[in-house]
């Protein structure tokens, strides 16, 4: 966080009365000293109010006493929930590097057609919830689902069981492998070509250039997906619970009003979440530039170019065809029998509403936060920069849980209200808010707001008049990941929603649970829709359609 990247050359400074937006950090004890305490006053309460939660529910966990605690831990209950969990997350994280990874370079490195279709074809994935793809997953392949009733008549009587360890696995992967291929293309992209050839000069053939040179240049990019993965894949409760597979976010809520239990193995949660947290950000420390982007050369595919855009195309059919096509047959069949869209524009407009709160009071949270992370180094900034992250590393699940406690305690004119709801979004999605916004004051000379200063500006009216139009596209791309993600966001709604207040999460969650498809076509749609300006929010700002 080196504030000398905003600054214009480390320029002299007139000697200001006070701390103000021109403070030029470079990495001083004196600096340091010349936080401005208004500022760093209010970082430090937001930052307590997301950490409080999940401390709270720490120290529940840790109160157990240390016999309590070993007890629980080697309990058979909580050893098969682990093992569960681990044996899940290795194998999601291995069918994602196992899909993602071929097809980014087919899309990134070869002449394989349609190349800049399937790159966002193959990306789509991560526009669908991966509960809707569980859902219509069991619509089609579970017990009197729509293969089983289309194979009745030609005496197939059951199919293979769809739910437990392999649906899960099978659902999660085709949701996650995004994550790997975006990552994985983005290496092959800046991947200079010189390096290939020097290895073909030495006689090697393509693949043996692949393995020796290629895929040593691009593993931390790998690795940085699967990494993803996996935290994703850990933290998912939608997925486990519709399949019926005991891991630690299905367990936390179908026995959260075990107090012991559920902090117990959220605590485990946590822990394990916080550890695949650390080896991603090691990681992408240990991260190198591969020398800048340079033109690609495309490998040519010759006979099987076309059974590579097959081999894409069936991807993307699986993954977003099926669940689509489920959708709108859920939708005819519902508009048919006269069944569709009760009360949806009620619950269109609670999901638009708490989504737009939420990232209406998170783009105000981030200022003070954001504005510290790029003018300010040291170990409060640091501490207080990293504090907003909890939330957003805390499982939805885990995070909704520690707020049922502390709200129905402590909290109780807002517990079960809007307030408690829009909080708990605030708590758990942050770091996005933070994160652009960040990105915008480091673009903007701290030397512009002093000078307003000098015209007899406060430093509230310089912050009003120069630097908040100058950070709004920022703080605008943060409060609409901000939207976008509340808006999908399942467990911390189902826990903390008021009583009676349905969303489209809700109504789809609720649909699920009753077998009502039909209810849950036009939701998950809207949904679906929605979610969608968030991959193509990633691919404008990232040019991942390769191009030429």
């Amino acid at each position: 966080m080196d504030g000398t990247e905003a600054g214009s050359g480390g320029t002299a400074r007139a000697a200001p009365t006070g701390p103000t937006e021109s403070d030029e950090p470079d990495g001083s004890s004196d600096d340091r000293e010349r936080l401005p305490i208004g500022v760093t006053l209010v970082a430090a309460a937001i930052a307590a109010a997301v950490v409080a939660p999940l401390l709270w529910l720490v120290s529940t966990a840790l109160g157990l006493g240390l016999e309590t605690l070993v007890a629980q831990l080697t309990a058979p209950q909580s050893l098969e929930i682990a093992a569960n969990s681990a044996v899940m997350v290795t194998l999601v994280t291995a069918g994602s590097v196992l899909i993602g990874v071929p097809m980014a370079y087919l899309t990134a490195r070869t002449d394989v057609p349609f190349r800049r279709a399937l790159t966002v074809g193959i990306a789509l994935p991560l526009v669908i919830p991966s509960y809707i793809g569980a859902f219509a997953a069991v619509s089609m392949f579970g017990p009197r689902g729509e293969i089983q009733s289309l194979l009745e008549p030609w005496g197939v009587e059951s199919l293979p069981e769809i739910y437990g360890l392999a649906g899960t696995v099978v659902v999660l992967t085709l949701y996650t492998y995004p994550y790997v291929f975006l990552t994985t293309r983005a290496a092959l992209l800046t991947l200079d070509d010189r390096l290939v050839d020097a290895a073909r000069t030495l006689n090697h053939s393509r693949l043996a250039a692949i393995r020796r040179v290629v895929l040593p240049q691009i593993q931390p990019a790998i690795a940085a997906g699967a990494l993803l993965v996996a935290l994703y894949a850990l933290s998912d409760f939608g997925t486990p619970a519709i399949m019926r597979f005991d891991v630690y976010t299905r367990v936390i809520y179908t026995r959260r009003f075990d107090l012991e239990f559920a902090s117990m193995l959220s605590l485990q949660l946590l822990t394990v979440t916080l550890l695949i947290l650390a080896l991603e950000s090691r990681l992408r420390g240990d991260e190198v530039a591969s020398g800048g982007r340079t033109r690609s050369k495309r490998v040519p595919l010759g006979r099987l170019r076309w059974p590579a855009v097959g081999l894409c195309a069936s991807v993307i059919a699986v993954a977003v065809g099926l669940p689509i096509l489920i959708l709108v047959l859920w939708l005819l069949r519902s508009t048919a029998t006269g069944d569709a869209g009760g009360s949806l524009l009620e619950v269109v407009w609670n999901s638009v509403l708490v989504s737009t709160a939420a990232a209406a009071v998170a783009a105000v949270a981030c200022l003070p936060i954001a504005y510290l992370a790029a003018y300010h180094r040291g170990r409060i900034v640091d501490a207080l920069e990293r504090a907003t992250y909890l939330g957003y590393a805390a499982p939805g699940v885990v995070l909704g849980l520690a707020l049922v406690f502390v709200g129905s305690r402590f909290l109780t004119p807002i517990y079960q209200q809007l307030p408690l709801l829009i909080f708990a979004y605030v708590v758990r999605f942050l770091p996005q808010a933070v994160g652009t916004s960040r990105a915008g004051f480091l673009g903007i000379d701290p030397q512009l707001p002093a000078a307003a200063r000098t015209f007899g500006r406060s430093p509230v009216g310089a912050f009003r008049s120069v630097t908040l139009p100058l950070i709004a596209p920022g703080l605008l791309a943060g409060a609409a990941l901000v939207f976008l993600t509340t808006m999908k966001e399942l467990p911390v709604t189902l826990l903390l929603r008021p009583s009676g207040f349905e969303t489209l999460v809700t109504r789809i969650w609720q649909a699920e649970e009753a077998g009502y498809f039909g209810e849950a076509a036009i939701p998950a749609l809207v949904l679906v829709f929605v979610s969608g300006l968030s991959i193509l929010f990633i691919l404008s700002q990232e040019g991942y359609d390769g191009g030429s």
